[in-house]
């Protein structure tokens, strides 16, 4: 049964951040690197449970997933949420299976002007000894599979 670790990339996300960390359940771990944040970023995802480590300048935003102590590993960022129906792909995920996937492909939908708008799938949902990056997501490749649910992005707090 595969361990999760969330993983996020914050600067200044007081506003939003809670409702992200509300929506992780499903992940056995969550680690934000904070950038320096000005607001109660670091102290708002203390409060939820997550480990919050400064980010180091220089450092690449991909090496950072050595800080997670799981494999796996879900990229999102403070703007966003898992909806309820992700929420049971990844419990039913992570409970039900050893996996040699290298990674997953989250359906996006973002809120502009109150209306929910679908995007692409990215890869969010990845296995750090299979896949590696340099930037704050993993890159996106169409020949994964795609879990259930939506990852929804907020466009203000």
């Amino acid at each position: 049964m595969p361990k999760l670790s969330a993983l996020i990339y914050t600067r200044n996300d007081a506003q939003r951040i809670g409702r992200l960390l509300d929506s992780l359940r499903p992940c056995n771990e969550v680690v934000v690197i904070d950038d320096n944040s000005e607001d109660d970023t670091a102290r708002i995802a203390q409060e939820h449970g997550a480990t919050v480590k400064k980010c180091i300048p220089g450092v690449t935003p991909g090496a950072y997933t050595m800080e997670a102590q799981n494999c796996w590993i879900l990229c999102v960022k403070p703007s966003e949420a898992l909806s309820e129906a992700l929420e049971a792909s990844l419990l039913e995920w992570r409970d039900n299976k050893e996996d040699d996937n290298p990674g997953y492909n989250l359906r996006l939908r973002v809120q502009e002007n109150g209306v929910w708008k679908e995007l692409a799938p990215e890869t969010r949902l990845v296995n750090r000894d299979k896949i590696n990056w340099t930037g704050d997501l993993p890159p996106t490749s169409s020949v994964l599979d795609q879990l259930e649910g939506d990852l929804l992005q907020f466009s203000s707090p």
